[in-house]
């Protein structure tokens, strides 16, 4: 008698059921990660303008004018959204996979989250990295 080879269906199912329950638990956590490290181009980009906009007050004595945004990137469109002689707002404003998201530097530098989609908490004195409020340094 030749010896059975092969998987048995029984074996099959188990193997299909675990490989379901792993992607379960996976793909939201991924998706999570991808939209943290989406995050980092407001950040990163806002990061930057507070030496420019002081750059161009040191020059001018007034933040009126001011224009040294980031590029937008796939994920965040940079905006003046006020400034005057002693101050100025600067808004990253989310679009696509990000587009509940609204974070603003000023002035003093203080970071805040304006707007956070549902699920995520939004902190007015710092910019939010994942939905339990945590702050990005």
């Amino acid at each position: 008698m030749k010896p059975q080879a092969g998987f048995t269906l029984i074996e099959l199912l188990i193997t299909i059921a675990i490989i379901g329950i792993l992607s379960a638990v996976a793909i939201p956590s991924y998706g999570s990660y991808v939209l943290r490290t989406r995050l980092t181009d407001a950040h990163a980009g806002l990061a930057g303008v507070q030496p420019l906009a002081e750059q161009h007050w040191s020059n001018n004595n007034t933040y009126t004018g001011f224009s040294g945004l980031p590029a937008n990137t796939d994920n965040f469109t940079f905006a003046v959204a006020s400034a005057t002689d002693t101050a100025y707002l600067v808004t990253a404003t989310g679009k696509n996979a990000a587009r509940d998201f609204v974070f603003s530097i000023d002035q003093n530098g203080q970071r805040s989250t304006i707007k956070a989609p549902a699920g995520w908490t939004a902190v007015a004195t710092c910019w939010v990295s994942d939905k339990g409020g945590k702050c990005s340094q």
